[in-house]
């Protein structure tokens, strides 16, 4: 792949030290999959969390809602810190901070110690998950290079969160849940070496960090994702779910207000101007959300309906995860004969067809028809989708907006899977109120939870359709004009 091959940058004096970007590549791959994995992989040992940890059916969900609160809340905060701290040193700093969490998560002794572990590990996480697409941004010059950069950082997306979920089963299964968080210790301190090896320092920004943006953005992130997570559990209409969503509410106004005027923003506003990145943000966030109730139903129809082990239940996404993984390493030689939004609709479409068979699944059906085709299916929507999708978040991006693209493209991607997920277990539990027989509850909270992602990817088509497709066309007419 002489795209990615180790050279300097163009223009380099002997004195410029050389840029070793598969190293670079490699890191970033590698640490963005770590992240992924950890997403997902507690998904199938809960269980085997709650039963060790004592935890009550309410206090497990913060076993997840935990990371991915903090994670969600701290994303713009961590991307733009990278800008003026320096990407380098905040990224290792990052890696020491998560794998610390990780090695606090598999040895905890209770489960305060746990879920507190949980959020520190999302501190980590918000310090890398942006960072890591805004070192390839600034790595790879935009063309033909960062384009298969990023289907490789997209194959990672997809690819990470159906492999936690085969290998969270195993492990869960055959040794103990602790086992995948002690995982991540020899992988992150291999990958703390490499960076300090091969990461350089990029440019920072000079001037003032902006404090206003970077406080609204944080709470306001965070008290929408803690009104959605008490949504699951307390209801809409509970004054702490309407509370907490008023309050986000008011502090993002706050921010796109303070963003309008501040002279270095935390989320510029700029980043909204192209309508084909304005809608993978919102694909992303439909399309996350609804992957994110796929797997929460999808695990326990199997494990609750079908009686499966935590290690057979891994084993059950196999079809989704090894097709996602063929097709997302097809996608950057698809995408040179293809257009972007051709591959990104036809992976919509497919994910729709899939999400949709996978919905009318009950348990008098066999595994290969009810679930593993429809799985290859979404396998399939997944691995085509996520790599253009990433690029039209990323399309025009110079080195100076790189922190604050992928931050907020991670902020969609979190702020999706927390608002899908909590509106399908609402809408599930509603239309399975009333039942007695619990396995026949279960199946069919399944059935009108997977429609609801069906309807959720369906929504994404119509954007892909009606705002990306146009904005790319008008993106190309003013690039042809102006040449």
């Amino acid at each position: 792949m002489t795209d990615l091959q180790d050279a300097p940058r163009t223009g380099t004096t002997p004195t410029t030290p050389v840029v070793h970007r598969t190293a670079i590549l490699a890191i970033i791959l590698v640490t963005y999959f770590m992240i992924i994995l950890d997403n997902s992989i507690i998904f199938t040992g809960l269980p085997s969390i709650q039963a060790t940890m004592d935890f009550s059916p309410t206090g497990l969900t913060w076993v997840q809602d935990a990371y991915t609160l903090v994670f969600g809340g701290l994303l713009l905060l961590g991307a733009r810190a990278g800008d003026i701290v320096g990407r380098r040193r905040l990224f290792i700093i990052g890696l020491v901070i998560f794998s610390v969490a990780s090695l606090l998560v598999g040895a905890a002794p209770s489960g305060a110690v746990m879920v507190a572990a949980r959020a520190l590990q999302g501190v980590g996480a918000a310090i890398l998950a942006p960072l890591s697409l805004s070192l390839l941004t600034a790595t790879f010059s935009e063309g033909r290079e960062r384009s298969r950069a990023v289907a490789l950082y997209a194959a990672v997306a997809g690819i990470g969160a159906s492999a936690g979920m085969v290998v969270g089963g195993v492990l869960a299964d055959l040794i103990s849940w602790r086992a995948g968080f002690f995982l991540n210790l020899p992988i992150g301190a291999v990958m703390i070496v490499l960076a300090v090896r091969y990461l350089i320092e990029l440019p920072r920004v000079r001037g003032r960090f902006d404090v206003v943006g970077a406080v609204t953005a944080t709470l306001g992130v965070g008290a929408l994702i803690f009104g959605i997570i008490s949504s699951s559990e307390v209801g809409w209409a509970s004054p702490r779910t309407l509370i907490s969503l008023a309050v986000g509410v008011l502090l993002l106004v706050a921010l796109v207000m303070n963003e309008r005027r501040v002279e270095q923003p935390i989320m510029p506003l700029r980043l909204f101007a192209s309508r084909a990145r304005s809608g993978a943000y919102a694909i992303r966030f439909l399309y996350l959300g609804a992957m994110m109730g796929f797997f929460f139903f999808t695990t326990q129809f199997l494990q609750e309906v079908f009686g499966w082990s935590p290690l057979q239940a891994g084993l059950g996404f196999l079809p989704m995860t090894i097709v996602n993984f063929a097709v997302a390493l097809s996608v950057p030689r698809l995408l040179d004969r293809l257009h972007s939004v051709v591959v990104l609709g036809a992976g919509v479409a497919v994910t729709f067809a899939g999400m949709l068979w996978l919905s009318r699944v009950d348990q008098g059906d066999s595994f290969v028809t009810g679930v593993a085709l429809p799985m290859v299916l979404i396998g399939l929507g997944q691995g085509l989708a996520f790599a253009p999708l990433t690029s039209y978040a990323l399309v025009g991006i110079t080195g100076a907006d790189a922190g604050a693209a992928s931050g907020l493209l991670n902020t969609f991607h979190q702020l999706g899977s927390s608002l899908g997920l909590a509106v399908l277990v609402a809408v599930g539990t509603s239309a399975a109120a009333g039942g007695t027989d619990p396995v026949g509850v279960l199946s069919q909270r399944v059935e009108v939870a997977l429609t609801g992602s069906s309807v959720m990817i369906a929504l994404a088509f119509l954007v892909v359709v009606l705002v990306v497709l146009p904005g790319d066309l008008a993106q190309k007419r003013a690039g042809s004009s102006r040449a």
